[in-house]
């Protein structure tokens, strides 16, 4: 079966805040939760509840969100543990959400790990997806246009060699975690509530290190770095994302690490302004090719082409160039390039050029309105206006 869309199954519109999705998920998880609905109507309710929460999990990450708003179900990872923890096992998984999101009323919060909610292990403890990370790449014009591959170092993790990965100072070992008996959980009760939230001491490892590797500090792995292969698509803009799966933070518990996200940045263009597909450009005219018409050239980023100015062509006048602009990356057909004409007003002139500019400025203001039908226009507006 499909699955519902998440704004619908909480009932928010898609410009909805964090607040009133938050909100919203209260009001559903009161009215669903199975320590509230037995009988003939429990397993509709749980159905319900599972929806409710897989949508509340998504819509929650700013960074799931936006994937989801871009490509639906699509754009959501399939195995990140979110989704894993949406449909839960049994009423522990809902207790989970409900803690998260009630965590205000009794004191604590629940579920909330290095990544959103986790899921349980075998034996008992919550595994949690590592955090995403986010990499801002800047590219030029041209790299966007035809693509490109490159290399970037991110920081990434590695299993402490001092420790062998356990955490405790060589010679010792962890010991089971007192508070929750190594479950990695501890249950509150508040009426009919049944609230299952993260160990507070152990942090849900379920083990607590009375001796931590100072190399590590008990973590049991080191930060370093790595270097990654990064293909840039041709046609990508300003603002769009490269995922690259399981090489964000990692997991906690053995839990699946999470996404880099790759944004990429254009630089500013010494010519070109992109817009969308398409591109601008100003190109500073002479005012006699202006005037008397003639050939211009004209960049683009395949070269270089020609326009034919029409004699009398005026300042801020517009011409295109078809498919000469840049085919995105969902695009069939690439855009058009627009020059914009620029008339230069000549400066620094010799004595003799302005006893000429004198002499044609007479033979036009001579000539009549016929040299100049925009002064006339405007004019004749002004003119207008004081009435």
């Amino acid at each position: 079966m499909a699955k519902r869309d998440y704004y619908e199954a909480l009932g928010v519109a898609k410009n909805a805040t964090e607040d009133e999705i938050k909100k919203a998920y209260r009001k559903l998880a009161m009215k669903f939760h199975p320590d509230r609905n037995q009988g003939d109507g429990a397993k509709k309710a749980e159905e319900q509840f599972k929806e409710g929460k897989e949508a509340y999990e998504m819509l929650s990450n700013p960074q799931k969100r936006a994937a989801y708003d871009q490509h639906g179900h699509a754009g959501v990872d399939p195995n990140m543990g979110g989704r894993g923890g949406a449909g839960g096992e049994g009423f522990g998984g809902f207790a989970e959400a409900f803690g998260d999101i009630f965590g205000d009323i009794f004191n604590g919060g629940g579920g909330g790990g290095a990544g959103g909610a986790g899921r349980r292990t075998g034996g008992g403890q919550q595994v949690y997806r590592g955090s995403d990370l986010s990499y801002a790449m800047e590219i030029t014009l041209e790299e966007a246009a035809r693509g490109k591959e490159s290399q970037i170092r991110i920081p990434s993790w590695e299993s402490c060699e001092t420790c062998s990965g356990s955490g405790a100072k060589p010679g010792t070992s962890a010991k089971t975690c007192g508070s929750c008996n190594g479950a990695g959980t501890v249950h509150m009760r508040q009426g009919f509530f049944s609230v299952q939230q993260t160990c507070p001491h152990c942090h849900g490892t379920g083990k607590i290190i009375p001796d931590p590797c100072t190399a590590c500090n008990g973590q049991g792995k080191v930060k370093k770095s790595k270097t990654l292969e990064v293909k840039i698509p041709a046609g990508i803009n300003e603002g769009m994302r490269i995922r690259s799966a399981g090489n964000g933070e990692p997991g906690v518990n053995g839990g699946p690490a999470g996404d880099l996200y790759i944004e990429i940045r254009l630089k500013a263009h010494d010519i070109f302004e992109r817009d969308g597909d398409d591109l601008h450009c100003t190109m500073p005219t002479p005012l006699t090719t202006a005037t008397l018409g003639g050939s211009i050239e004209v960049p683009t980023l395949g070269g270089k082409a020609e326009i034919d100015l029409p004699e009398g062509t005026q300042h801020g006048k517009t011409f295109r160039l078809r498919g000469k602009g840049i085919k995105g990356v969902r695009s069939s057909y690439p855009g058009d390039l627009y020059c914009h004409i620029s008339v230069e007003t000549p400066v620094k002139l010799t004595e003799h050029q302005r006893k000429l500019m004198k002499e044609l400025d007479k033979s036009f203001r001579d000539g009549g309105e016929r040299h100049s039908p925009n002064t006339k226009s405007w004019g004749d507006r002004v003119k207008d206006l004081f009435k």
